[in-house]
């Protein structure tokens, strides 16, 4: 079975019944199809197309350069070789930039077209790996919403898919933002507990009676207040995933109900006095160092070893900075898709203004800047310049004092842009610049901008 599909296309039936002869004889690998007219390629098209397409500039019902858009349009991968009696610097430049792969002038031999074609070939073989590679990269490199496709992450991802069947208890450890929830998703989207509930519960956001009503719930007429019975996570959470996210973070009193659910599978409400059963999986998440807190009596030892039965510990995006690249484009879709906005493309300065910072606040603060890059950009392409000032204060040296001012300019500037866009809304400004409101009110105050006077003016107060 022929691995090409060739067309050519001549208004001169000599020239059209002469090349088909020729490639039909040398190109075992191929399939030679000729047309006199453009109108009939074009119909062929829309059943077969062409891998490559052989056609001369000038044709009877159709321009050469012209009849590239529909060729593309119909085969977008098709290479094309244009051939012309009339070649020209300037029309060999618009064909290549239309697209061309070739541009052959005649009288040329058929060992030349040969070659050409040969070299269209190889190409076209080199470009089909390469999309094969990317979609084995894509498929292998993401697990659920988790991007990834470096050596550290494709071990993770490995593990995720060993433990997730065996319903045991996980421990995830990474610093902020690296994606701890994503990774407890994933365990849970590949257990036999998919179908059931996932449910994430924050251990540092309550107290000790809030942790105990929200996890176990509590009987009517428990405390002041409680007019129904409330059923609690771990009980709406049947046959299915909690996340105890910032585990670190549970007051040791706290930790001590905890140990005895994880033991017995069962729990008490609030105010009640019957056990009842309960059906989930357990996977904890923290910041800390729970090792340290152990030796320092912060942290149940007992609690401990019952959470980490298998322990994942993901690595800062610091250490993985070639995730940064699929990671930005992941986020500038997703972001796109949240703004009914166009996905625009990723440029390479971009990137590489990226590759160069700490992000301390990991993947998350990742998205956040790429989210606000797309928010803020009305262009097909994201550039350095549509991200924040701290991103280019990394990139430029500290030579002297003058560089400084023109950057504090630069961010000034920008601040001020962004605050305009949002309608002069400090807490939309605020998010979208990744900072507190109280530190934008410091720089909107060292600006001397007031914005009841911008609102009606819509001047800079500076």
């Amino acid at each position: 079975m022929a691995s090409f599909l060739i067309y050519i296309i001549d208004d001169e039936d000599i020239t059209v019944q002469r090349l088909v002869r020729a490639l039909s004889s040398s190109e075992e690998d191929s399939r030679v199809q000729g047309f006199i007219l453009a109108s009939e390629a074009i119909e062929a098209m829309r059943e077969n197309p062409p891998d490559i397409v052989i056609s001369d500039i000038r044709l009877k019902d159709a321009d050469g350069i012209d009849l590239m858009n529909r060729i593309k349009s119909m085969a977008p991968n098709a290479a094309i070789i244009l051939i012309t009696g009339y070649p020209s610097i300037d029309q060999a430049v618009k064909a290549t930039k239309k697209g061309a792969f070739y541009y052959l002038a005649k009288p040329f031999s058929l060992a030349e077209l040969r070659k050409t074609v040969s070299d269209a070939k190889r190409f076209l073989t080199s470009q089909k790996h390469k999309d094969q590679l990317l979609e084995k990269i894509r498929k292998d490199g993401r697990l659920g919403e988790i991007i990834g496709t470096t050596p550290e992450m494709l071990k993770i991802f490995k593990t995720i898919k060993q433990v997730a069947p065996l319903d045991c208890n996980v421990l995830i450890k990474g610093e902020t933002g690296t994606g701890k929830e994503l990774a407890a998703r994933a365990l849970h989207m590949h257990s036999k507990r998919s179908s059931g509930p996932f449910m994430s519960f924050s251990c540092g956001a309550f107290t000790e009676e809030l942790i105990a009503n929200e996890l176990f719930g509590h009987e009517k007429g428990a405390f002041t207040g409680a007019t129904t019975t409330k059923l609690g996570l771990l009980e709406a959470a049947s046959r299915g995933t909690v996340l105890l996210d910032e585990i670190g973070e549970m007051p040791l009193s706290m930790q001590v109900k905890l140990l005895r659910v994880l033991q017995e599978n069962e729990i008490f409400r609030v105010g009640g006095t019957t056990p009842l059963k309960i059906d989930c999986r357990f996977i904890a998440a923290t910041n800390r160092d729970l090792d340290k807190m152990v030796k320092e009596g912060e942290f149940r030892q007992d609690l401990y070893y019952r959470l980490k039965v298998v322990t994942l510990e993901l690595p800062p995006l610091r250490d993985r900075r070639d995730d940064i690249p699929p990671l930005a484009n992941h986020f500038a879709r997703k972001a796109a898709k949240k703004f009914r906005k166009a996905a625009p493309a990723v440029g390479s300065d971009f990137v590489e203004a990226l590759m160069t910072y700490p992000f301390p606040g990991n993947c998350r603060e990742l998205e956040h800047i790429v989210e606000r890059a797309v928010a803020l950009s009305h262009k097909k392409k994201l550039t350095a310049h549509d991200l924040p000032p701290d991103l280019w204060l990394i990139q430029e040296p500290e030579s002297n004092n003058r560089a400084a001012a023109p950057l504090k300019n630069m961010e000034l500037d920008y601040i001020y842009d962004v605050y305009k866009k949002t309608g002069f809304n400090q807490s939309e400004t605020a998010r979208i610049l990744g900072i507190s409101r109280t530190t934008l009110w410091r720089k909107l105050r060292k600006m001397n901008i007031n914005s009841g006077k911008l609102r009606q003016g819509d001047k800079k107060q500076r």
